[in-house]
């Protein structure tokens, strides 16, 4: 235990806030501003509301963003087809289709239709490939976030012993090839591993993201670590009440040196990256366009050397 002294909470809001401006000062100095387009399908509430809160935040950091609403009975060709207009369109240099997508629609065909020099969401299997090659790619949102968080509260990665609960492409697989290109030594817990408080305990960094509340426990955790929880499940109170919980048991506060809130936590970082990664994809195709060479810039740059 921490003879009573309570881990450094890590709010994401002003870290978040720090990565906005600098996406924004980045993006003043290009010859337009970036032109961010967000794709839904269908009326589903939650991707109504993640559609809007990105669109919000991309105006107020100074993007172009634009929402194609589509109907819920769009065909998968219809949206393929407006992919490829928008691929094809040089005023447009990021593209993300929020998920998940109706039944009709194979993600995967979606995913891979995307110009992977506009995949803002870092799906395209050649954007994967680049991150696991260690070289220079636009990175999935959540991971990267995790990794500017971390920066920017001074954790020390290269030659720690991180541990990630949970394999899943859009965060643990991805964040996995983050931290072992930043020096790191790295293990990757999932539903199947024996006995996971003996492989967490071993963590200096202990990322959450196996969607399961209350998972990590204190015994779980090695006193001083940091802990990561990307964890968000709404779980309903005796009295009925509906609220959101990390995969993280609160105790965990009393063993842990560092670690985030659900919410409030990594959830802001995603988005803010998101942003980071609509201005890095359009100073790539300004530089392609203009053939200039671009220094490497952002999270994903530095910890690919």
């Amino acid at each position: 235990m921490n003879a009573g002294i309570k881990a450094q909470i890590l709010a994401g809001p002003p870290v978040a806030a720090a990565l906005l401006a600098d996406a924004a000062a980045r993006a003043s100095r290009l010859p337009a501003l970036p032109h961010l387009v967000i794709v839904r399908v269908g009326d589903d509430p939650a991707s109504v509301s993640y559609v809007r809160g990105k669109a919000r935040k991309a105006g107020e950091v100074g993007l172009r963003n634009t929402v194609h609403a589509l109907p819920e009975a769009t065909s998968q060709a219809e949206l393929l087809a407006l992919i490829d207009t928008l691929n094809r369109d040089d005023d447009v240099n990021g593209i993300l289709v929020q998920l998940p997508l109706p039944a009709q629609i194979a993600e995967a065909a979606v995913l891979h239709a995307i110009d992977p020099r506009k995949d803002v969401d870092g799906f395209h299997p050649l954007n994967v490939g680049e991150l696991w090659a260690g070289r220079p790619a636009l990175t999935p949102c959540t991971p990267a976030g995790i990794m500017y968080l971390l920066a920017h509260h001074g954790v020390q990665v290269a030659g720690a012993r991180a541990v990630i609960v949970g394999r899943s492409h859009l965060v643990g697989r991805p964040l996995a090839a983050l931290l072992l290109n930043a020096d790191a030594t790295v293990t990757v817990a999932h539903s199947r591993t024996c006995d996971l408080g003996a492989v967490t305990r071993e963590a200096d960094i202990l990322i959450a993201a196996a969607g399961c509340p209350g998972l990590i426990t204190p015994e779980m955790v090695k006193p001083g670590a940091t802990v990561i929880d990307v964890g968000i499940n709404r779980v309903v109170s005796i009295e009925g009440k509906g609220h959101l919980v990390g995969d993280v048991h609160p105790d965990v506060a009393d063993v842990a040196g560092m670690l985030t809130p659900v919410p409030g936590g990594v959830g802001p970082m995603t988005v803010a990256q998101l942003l980071a990664n609509t201005v890095r994809a359009a100073e790539l195709q300004h530089a392609v366009r203009s053939d200039v060479a671009l220094p490497e810039t952002g999270v994903v740059g530095e910890l690919a050397r």
